[in-house]
């Protein structure tokens, strides 16, 4: 059984529909999918109609933007909650908005050196969408200014650019009892990423084990061989049940749907602890 538990919409900052992101998941093979979209559900519907049709297994998900009170940014995975649970809903509510704000006075920035405007990067959004610096990269590629995402991010739109804001995030411990409350299993994503910028340290691991993680994702591409290995001790310590995925973003990111996968026992106890929702068959 092939399994990917990280995966991206157009909902969020993929590049292909729902619908299509399944479709794309059944031709290479895989056998179960999780819908991830950052901060959003919107996409759960449309991608559990296609899996029924082609008879691939949807793991409705999200991917919960957080951030530490010392600004290090933390992607929580959230697998089978309840969307209409209040406390969650309010949050990302509350974070998408920040996130639109930050986005609009980004743009205004670049707006300055670049041929660049709020019309430009909404072209680039679909309907429902959050706009994100995904987006606003894939504006500055279409202006011709970058040549990919990859460059826009190492450049215009790294965390040290000029360019950059912030936006409203929860703690991540927060976040993991919202998702608990909400009937979900929270994973850490890419929890060792160091080529994304900094990573969380080690307070911030045991500060969200104690509200509930229930995981850890270990087999990303982003995570160095390392970190790999301090996860699994850290998993094994701490009873933590281990994910592989792809983290796949469509066109949007080189990521290969089904370059990791996670194990079917992994996923048989996210099934179990999860309570809000269910896996769609």
């Amino acid at each position: 059984m092939r399994i990917d538990l990280h995966t991206h919409s157009n909902v969020s900052d993929g590049t292909q529909p729902p619908a299509e992101l399944i479709s794309a998941a059944h031709d290479a093979g895989l056998d179960v999918i999780a819908l991830t979209d950052h901060d959003s559900t919107d996409g759960w519907a449309e991608a559990a109609e296609a899996a029924r049709r082609l008879g691939v297994v949807l793991v409705p998900g999200m991917e919960v933007s957080c951030r530490t009170p010392e600004g290090v940014t933390v992607h929580l995975l959230s697998y089978l909650h309840d969307p209409a649970s209040l406390g969650l809903l309010e949050e990302i509510t509350k974070s998408k908005d920040a996130r639109l704000s930050r986005a609009e006075r980004m743009v205004e920035r670049l707006a300055e050196d670049y041929p660049l405007n709020w019309d430009d990067v909404t072209q680039h959004v679909a309907p429902g969408a959050t706009v994100g610096r995904p987006h606003i990269a894939d504006a500055l590629v279409a202006a011709g200014v970058v040549a990919d995402r990859n460059e826009a991010f190492a450049s215009i739109l790294t965390s040290h650019s000029r360019y950059f804001l912030t936006h409203y995030a929860p703690e991540p411990a927060f976040a993991v009892e919202l998702i608990r409350a909400a009937g979900g299993v929270p994973v850490f994503a890419h929890p060792v990423a160091r080529s994304r910028g900094r990573v969380a340290d080690r307070r911030t691991f045991y500060d969200m084990i104690d509200a509930g993680l229930a995981g850890v994702e270990v087999d990303h591409r982003d995570n160095s061989a390392d970190g790999r290995a301090w996860l699994r001790q850290l998993a094994a310590e701490r009873d933590l049940l281990i994910t592989g995925s792809s983290d796949y973003h469509g066109t949007g990111k080189p990521n290969l749907l089904g370059e990791n996968v996670t194990s079917a026992e992994a996923l048989a106890r996210i099934e179990d602890l999860g309570t809000g929702t269910a896996a769609v068959r």
